[in-house]
């Protein structure tokens, strides 16, 4: 449930920031336009889309190629349909990353990450307290969905070899168990990071971070004070920020 519940807030998190963009390009552009409750029903329908691609793509897709190599053994079939679905992920995180407007997402996620590390060590909510940190934290949705490609190779070898439709969509049934094993992995690396052996498994995790994250400029790192301040319902003027702050919608 705190996974739905991240995925819901996330969603309406990234509707929002879409909504105040278009503002802007529609004020540059001397246009004016209401939110319609079809933004709403369109909103609605690209994150089915979104998320029955992401199933078609990371899940399905490796069946099927596993399929052509004609792997009986059900341990090797797995293992062979984890490998391609970690190939098709990293090969599609490095693409992305070559996207100019995605490697400017990419230094706010490193700012996001250096805010968390010094809200995390008690430290000012500035932008200098926060420079000294990295930007790979242990707890990032990056290792999160790497963690996922790995669980769902362990959780699949239960399954078997697939030799009916039904047995192919029961593993895609399955991908919710794997999404919460995954969530409460992450949730432990927090308490375990201490622990040498515990710290293998964050690697990584840690290493793809290295593709989407980048270091952040002082402008973005004051972006994400700010939001961090707002979220813990502080004073959101950072040091004499100069960061627009809209009003909350309901």
């Amino acid at each position: 449930m705190s996974l739905v519940e991240s995925i819901v807030l996330g969603v309406r998190a990234l509707s929002f920031s879409g909504d105040i963009a278009m503002e802007e390009e529609n004020k540059k552009a001397g246009k004016t336009k209401e939110k319609s409750p079809w933004d709403t029903v369109w909103m609605v329908v690209t994150v089915i889309f979104s998320f029955a691609l992401g199933l078609g793509l990371f899940f399905y897709l490796p069946l099927v190629l596993t399929d052509l190599l004609n792997v009986k053994d059900g341990i090797l079939f797995n293992l062979v349909d984890g490998a391609f679905r970690l190939i098709i992920f990293l090969s599609y995180i490095y693409v992305i990353s070559l996207w100019k407007e995605i490697g400017r997402v990419f230094e706010f996620h490193g700012a996001e990450h250096k805010s968390v590390f010094a809200f995390e060590d008690k430290k000012t909510l500035d932008v200098e307290s926060a420079k000294m940190y990295s930007t790979l934290h242990p707890r990032c949705g990056t290792s999160f969905l790497l963690i996922v490609m790995l669980v769902s190779i362990l959780v699949f070898m239960t399954l078997g070899h697939p030799d009916t439709i039904g047995e192919r969509f029961l593993r895609i049934a399955f991908v919710p168990l794997i999404g919460g094993l995954s969530y409460e992995f992450i949730r432990l690396s927090e308490k375990a990071s201490g622990n040498r052996f515990f710290r293998l498994f964050v690697l990584p995790g840690l290493w793809l971070q290295k593709i989407t994250t980048k270091e952040p400029d002082d402008s973005q790192l004051e972006v994400a004070m700010v939001a961090l301040r707002c979220v813990l319902g502080k004073d959101p003027q950072v040091g004499g920020s100069k960061v627009e702050i809209l009003p909350q919608k309901s």
